[in-house]
């Protein structure tokens, strides 16, 4: 079992640390959350029955652990609100996850401030598929889903987004001859 937990771990400690980081958005947090990840799956490793791939039954687990953090927090609908706020100012430390260096950007600083406005299953729809490049398939395994229900989500999601953009970048100024929306 240590051989195959430290193989876990190696494949795929930092997938699940960026997943929980842009939930909780702090790094202090979704690094005790990881360690939690990582007891519940050293627990029930034994009953994984592999009919999905490991990365997804992680990202499965990481993705209940949030909840659970979420719902224990003193008023969890106000704070979980108050997590989503990416305006505020996050812990940094010497060396930055790679999406953190990339946020910096003025364009996709205004990405991510939109998907505040989005749910807290869009967001993760949003994050499992574009920044940690799952599959419809796998993310739908990973939430529990069906894949029509990801692809609903998603869809619903990045409307959400491209609304929120378009009133930003009025706001800045910004024509539509100056954006390119890639899919």
């Amino acid at each position: 079992m240590d051989s195959v937990f430290e193989e876990l771990y190696k494949k795929y400690h930092q997938d699940v640390f960026q997943f929980l980081f842009y939930m909780v958005r702090n790094r202090e947090q979704a690094e005790d959350l990881v360690q939690e990840v990582y007891i519940r799956v050293f627990k029930s490793y034994n009953r994984f029955e592999g009919k999905s791939s490991e990365k997804t039954w992680l990202f499965s687990i990481a993705r209940n652990v949030a909840i659970d953090y979420f719902r224990k927090q003193k008023g969890w609908k106000d704070k979980l609100m108050e997590k989503f706020d990416w305006s505020t100012s996050q812990v940094r430390d010497n060396d930055p996850i790679p999406e953190e260096i990339t946020v910096q950007r003025e364009e996709i600083q205004w990405v991510y401030k939109c998907l505040e406005y989005c749910t807290v299953d869009q967001r993760a729809v949003i994050i499992l598929r574009f920044l940690q490049d799952l599959s419809i398939t796998e993310t739908a395994q990973a939430l529990g889903w069906t894949e029509s229900k990801v692809k609903t989500t998603q869809h619903r999601s990045l409307k959400q987004i491209k609304k929120h953009m378009e009133t930003l970048y009025a706001k800045e100024g910004v024509t539509s001859e100056k954006v390119r929306v890639e899919r």
